[in-house]
């Protein structure tokens, strides 16, 4: 199986650690971000991953070369020249998935134990053209589905910005996203005509064609570590 490790971001949230490396290198109990997916992925059944560079690009690149790839098949992305956002980096990595087959985009900085076989059963068995996972927790943003479990908008409670975008009979129930999905590779067939954009807005674009549904792992761990105040929580957890 294929896989897409967004790590490109420039990890403001974590300044200062991040002045002199990549969130991808931030640590956790002395391991690296980019170690701790790698290793979650392999354990999970994948053997082929692409991560996108931008901040720190040399960094990012030397460190999984030092350690030989982790013995699978491992390609970079440069966005050195320009950052193009979560939708724009996978418009840019097309060549990559080209075996028909679903794969996965995971988020550098999202922590969970997330059961990914499991998920990909969902996916598969749901026929959808991606599938997001998503928890009941408390967030300024979070996705709307219907009772058939299919996206129908989205909402941040911080700006009171909010895109309904597929019609519902029935009350819409509200789910934060984990930054993990599985998609299906005609998703290439829909991308926006800018080079920089969000996963976010491509899948409110196609969500009243096309079905978008959710994997809910609200009984799994997840931290966000783009914050400072989740990585000693991290720590904690990890080193259990």
């Amino acid at each position: 199986m294929k896989a897409f490790i967004l790590a490109a971001g420039l990890g403001t949230r974590l300044k200062p650690i991040t002045d002199f490396k990549p969130k991808a290198l931030v640590e956790i109990n002395g391991i690296p971000l980019i170690e701790h997916n790698i290793v979650k992925l392999i354990k999970s059944g994948f053997n082929s991953i692409i991560i996108n560079v931008h901040h720190f690009a040399d960094q990012v690149i030397d460190f999984v070369k030092s350690k030989n790839s982790f013995g699978i098949d491992i390609h970079f992305s440069d966005e050195r020249n320009l950052l193009l956002d979560t939708g724009g980096g996978l418009k840019n990595v097309r060549w990559f998935f080209n075996d028909d087959k679903p794969f996965l985009i995971h988020n550098v900085d999202a922590l969970t134990d997330i059961d990914l076989i499991k998920m990909y059963n969902h996916h598969y068995q749901n026929k959808s053209i991606a599938t997001l996972a998503v928890q009941k927790r408390n967030s300024s943003r979070y996705f709307y589905f219907d009772d058939q479990s299919t996206l129908c908008g989205w909402i941040n409670e911080k700006t009171n910005e909010k895109k309904i975008v597929r019609e519902s009979s029935g009350e819409l129930k509200k789910f934060a996203f984990s930054g993990i999905q599985f998609v299906e590779p005609v998703i290439f067939n829909f991308m926006l005509s800018s080079e920089v954009f969000s996963l976010v807005d491509l899948y409110l674009s196609i969500a009243s064609k096309q079905r978008i549904t959710y994997f809910d792992h609200t009984d799994s761990l997840f931290l966000d570590l783009g914050k400072k105040e989740n990585l000693i929580e991290a720590e904690r957890i990890i080193g259990k």
